[in-house]
């Protein structure tokens, strides 16, 4: 900040104030907005290549095997357990219809 004016010497612009401002929102678009708008990105690419055959790990932490595949759901078979869950709930394809993934 500049000291104020003395009598006598004109205003510093306003727009020396607004600067510290600007760079402000700079850092957060760059640091919190923009990391978070590419995680949902590749969320929603996950949840399109999800298919028949898959296996996958929930948020809630069930490791199982993709039987169907509806607009906003997933039938999945864990263990002797089969479950419908929605898209939003799949954290990761672990393995692709029978090809181990290098994740």
């Amino acid at each position: 900040m500049s000291p104020p004016a003395q009598p006598g010497q004109p205003a510093p612009p306003i727009w020396t104030n607004m600067v510290p401002l600007v760079l402000l929102v700079v850092v957060f678009y760059f640091a919190l907005i923009r990391p978070q708008q590419k995680k949902q990105k590749q969320q929603a690419e996950l949840l399109k290549a999800v298919r028949s055959g898959d296996r996958i790990l929930t948020n809630s932490g069930i490791i199982a095997t993709v039987i169907t595949v509806k607009d906003k759901s997933i039938t999945i078979r864990s263990a002797d357990a089969k479950f419908e869950i929605t898209k939003s709930a799949v954290a990761e394809i672990t393995e692709r219809s029978g090809e181990a993934s290098e994740a």
